[in-house]
């Protein structure tokens, strides 16, 4: 599991200087809130999350979503002490883990106090990650009588013997029970793949993207296999029990996936995700607003263990461990352990990173002399789209969506 971030001490209050809230108006509020449970720890898994053998005494699955709220609440009390604006919150999004090991009722009362401490857009997206072995029509019928209205699937493939390797415990049979069960309660439905698993054929991820489209999910995201340090997947790649990742296969199952998901009507959005239209809504309306908030670097509080939050330019992240954090919110304290102000040149990197992997790009005039210099060679390279840039945005094309991560070491001059 990764290092807790280092930075300066967060205060116990939570207080947030003035810049954090300076320009609230014009950006919008989003809440993200971490279920740190899982049945199973995944070998290739990297995030916060604890099976109930690695909590301890001292931490309830049962009474977590009573902490949730209640950190909800004290981040409404830290935002009015520094004078922000009242925002109605652009999308909520509970992630993991595993969400939906909580039972929904849980799950809705965190966002009854959400919505009573902020309140929601009208046209606002409430999302939760959902293992397709952890729900039930009944389910999808509480959240979406709470207000969520959609869930994400972490399908991660079709294939038996790749989920055996990323040890996902679910059914594959189960997928498109769990999707239509979804969608009978008027919920939007979006797939989670990954693809690059050691060992995992050409076939065998084209036979997953497939079956992901024929459950017709409105957005589909498809991760490459990234193996962190500390995981128990690293550790099978150094003894040579597995093979390592090949980045050439990876390109070569993007290249599929896409091809693949544009033939049945998907549009990219971002490098790694994609959305088409469906039931009225369009296309871009299907994106991840969620999503979208990060990559466009908005403002969002993060609840539960681990979590960070990001108020213009100001970042914190709690305590990782859950039995600490139950601790310091039941004490009326912030969870927070770590916080830092971003400098002109991190936020800058910040931009170019993550604005150049969305379909929108990047306007030219946002970059340095050293980024607008570098466009012209990325276009002679393929890799930026030639008319985008002539109008005045840095746009990737297809081949520069595989060339990304060097896309953006030429803007930035590294």
């Amino acid at each position: 599991m990764p290092a807790q971030p280092e930075g300066d001490p967060a205060p116990a209050d939570g207080s947030l200087p003035s810049s954090a809230v300076a320009r609230a108006g014009d950006r919008t509020l989003s809440l993200y809130v971490h279920v740190p449970f899982c049945a199973v720890r995944c070998g290739y898994c990297d995030f916060n999350t604890y099976t109930m053998s690695q909590l301890g005494p001292g931490v309830s699955r049962d009474d977590y979503h009573h902490d949730a709220a209640a950190e909800v609440l004290f981040g409404r009390s830290v935002l009015d002490a520094a004078g922000a604006p009242p925002r109605p919150l652009h999308s909520v999004f509970f992630g993991g883990g595993t969400p939906t090991l909580l039972p929904a009722e849980n799950l809705a009362d965190v966002l009854v106090q959400a919505r009573e401490c902020f309140g929601l857009a009208p046209d606002a997206e409430v999302t939760v990650e959902a293992n397709p072995d952890s729900v039930t029509d009944r389910t999808f019928e509480i959240l979406a009588e709470a207000g969520v209205t959609r869930v994400s699937f972490g399908m991660q493939s079709a294939v038996p013997h790749v989920l055996q390797v990323l040890e996902r415990t679910h059914t594959p049979a189960n997928v498109p029970l769990a999707v239509s069960g979804a969608r009978k309660a008027g919920l939007s439905a979006s797939v989670d793949l990954i693809y690059g698993t050691p060992g995992e054929t050409v076939a065998d991820w084209q036979r997953s993207v497939e079956a992901a489209l024929e459950l017709e999910p409105d957005h589909i995201s498809a991760y490459s296999l990234i193996i962190e340090d500390g995981t128990k997947l690293a550790a099978q790649i150094r003894r040579g029990e597995v093979p390592e990742v090949d980045p050439d296969d990876q390109a070569e199952k993007y290249i599929l996936a896409d091809r693949l998901l544009r033939e049945a009507g998907f549009e990219w959005y971002e490098v790694s995700n994609w959305s088409r239209a469906a039931e009225g809504r369009s296309a871009e309306q299907n994106r991840s607003a969620h999503n979208i908030a990060y990559w466009r670097n908005q403002d969002w509080w993060g609840i539960g263990p681990g979590a960070h939050s990001h108020m213009d330019g100001v970042r914190w992240w709690n305590i990782k461990h859950p039995l600490p954090y139950t601790n310091k919110v039941r004490d009326g304290v912030s969870p927070a352990v770590g916080r830092e102000t971003l400098d002109p040149d991190t936020q800058y990197l910040e931009h170019v990173m993550l604005g150049i992997r969305i379909r929108e790009g990047l306007e030219t005039s946002s970059l340095r002399p050293e980024g607008r210099n570098a466009v012209a060679g990325l276009i002679a390279d393929g890799w930026v789209d030639g008319p985008a840039a002539i109008a005045g945005r840095v746009i990737l094309t297809d081949q520069g969506r595989l060339m990304a991560d060097a896309v953006t070491r030429r803007l930035l001059d590294w």
